[in-house]
């Protein structure tokens, strides 16, 4: 039973990859730590569940290699992404696409994440059943557009890329939609390309996200490739926990109150700090910071199927542009990464945004037997993810920079402070934890015109 006695200059509420991060920067600059999660596991939405040999996502979110904070992270040297190889397919009016394929990447500047990326593309086993591999029917699939087409989204791809993040942010502000309309590019190519691709990546259906943010997610994809952590989204905050010191991150702690000196558990009573970070979800940040606003969300639904042989798509990631049923997006993702599916099965993992319809798996079912153009009558259903609070939404205007710092003492980060993506949880994290040290008298040990990049 820990008591006041109990201090640690530092106590963070909610071990999802925002507080982890935090707490790594926090302990290398010689401040003592406590991290504190109600759940018996670490990560929050970004989890992974284990069925039957299957590694099962929670929200199925979608990398990428170009991700600034995936480089400069402590602890998470040992990830390894899993890139989407031939990379996006557009499946429209009965076809499938290719179209905006980075090609591993069109950044000049050298990336750890890119360069682990490829080297596990290259080293990804290949199976007797073909997990690895890319079908025969996979192969040569036709390009979106014309080659006028293609070149000008490749040109337009190619500048995101380039192009600073402070320039990105000092753009007019629209809604996204309305935004890539008046950027100059084919109908076809927006509708046929860019819509669901940021649909994917924001879990916006409409795109009345900040046309900002998703400048920054075309940016990160022009930059790198898409790819999915090795293990399951859950490995990515299990390396940073493992990696703190021991005893840093406990379990299972459920905080009732908090305030800059104090944090009250249901287990373990008063716990004395001189500093309060609480790094969960925003809702559950405003229960405990009365006064904090709570954005509204995206709900996201995972579906998991198994299957006994691999749909004739490879290892690509699957745009819906029709929007002819419920799904935005569909892989098979043992394709990409074989360590989530036993051997001699196929793990498929789709992803439907907004309120799902009522016969879901039926709904699913047609669309997805359209969409890889086989029977998906005998798949099995292995498990169904709906979380109507998935991703914080990011309506224009939108500051992706909100404030972490509320007052001395009284810190909050996550991905509902700066974008709704792994990279804005992470970089939201490393910005709390320069405000604690800035307030402690402490000076960064990183450098500040590292913490303007964000993505």
């Amino acid at each position: 039973m820990l008591t006041t006695a109990h201090h640690a200059d530092v106590v963070i509420v909610g071990a999802g990859v925002a507080g982890l991060c935090a707490a790594h920067q926090l302990i290398n600059a010689g401040v003592t730590v406590s991290v504190l999660e109600a759940a018996p596991y670490v990560g929050g939405r970004m989890s992974t569940e284990r069925v039957d040999g299957f590694r099962l996502d929670r929200i199925g979110q979608v990398l990428s290699t170009a991700y600034p904070e995936l480089q400069r992270t402590p602890g998470l040297e040992g990830l390894t992404l899993r890139p989407f190889a031939p990379g996006v397919l557009v499946h429209s009016e009965g076809r499938r696409y290719r179209a905006g394929d980075t090609g591993g990447g069109r950044s000049t500047r050298s990336a750890r994440g890119a360069l682990t990326a490829a080297r596990a593309l290259a080293s990804a086993p290949r199976s007797s059943n073909n997990r690895g591999g890319t079908p025969p029917s996979a192969a040569n699939p036709r390009p979106l557009g014309s080659p006028l087409d293609q070149a000008r989204l490749g040109t337009a791809l190619a500048r995101f890329a380039t192009t600073p993040t402070d320039k990105l942010l000092a753009r007019p502000e629209l809604p996204a939609l309305e935004a890539l309309f008046k950027r100059g590019l084919p109908p076809r190519t927006v509708n046929g390309f860019l819509r669901p691709l940021l649909s994917a990546l924001l879990s916006d259906p409409g795109l009345t996200t900040s046309s900002r943010c998703a400048d920054l997610a075309l940016r990160g994809f022009a930059g790198g490739r898409l790819a999915l952590p090795e293990g399951g989204a859950g490995t990515l905050p299990e390396l940073l926990a493992a990696a703190l010191p021991p005893g840093t991150v406990r379990t299972g702690v459920h905080v009732t109150g908090a305030s800059i000196s104090t944090v009250t558990t249901k287990e373990d009573g008063d716990l004395g700090c001189r500093s309060l970070l609480v790094a969960t979800g925003a809702r559950a940040a405003a229960e405990l910071l009365p006064g904090l606003r709570v954005p509204g969300f995206h709900p996201v639904t995972v579906l998991h199927h198994a299957a006994d042989s691999v749909p004739g798509t490879g290892s690509a990631l699957i745009l819906d542009a029709d929007r002819s049923g419920p799904v935005s997006h569909s892989a098979v993702v043992s394709a990409v990464d074989p360590t989530r599916a036993p051997d001699g099965r196929v793990l498929i993992s789709s992803t439907v945004l907004g309120t799902p319809p009522p016969d879901l798996d039926d709904r699913v079912r047609s669309h997805l037997s359209r969409m890889y153009g086989t029977s998906t009558a005998r798949w099995e259903l292995l498990a169904v993810h709906h979380d109507p609070e998935a991703v914080p939404a990011m309506p224009a205007p939108h500051d992706v920079h909100r404030p972490v710092r509320l007052l001395s003492g009284l810190y909050v980060c996550g991905d509902h402070r700066e974008t709704s993506t792994v990279q804005g949880a992470l970089h939201s994290g490393r910005r709390a934890a320069r405000e604690i040290l800035r307030d402690f008298g402490i000076r960064p040990g990183y450098a500040a015109e590292e913490l303007r990049e964000a993505a």
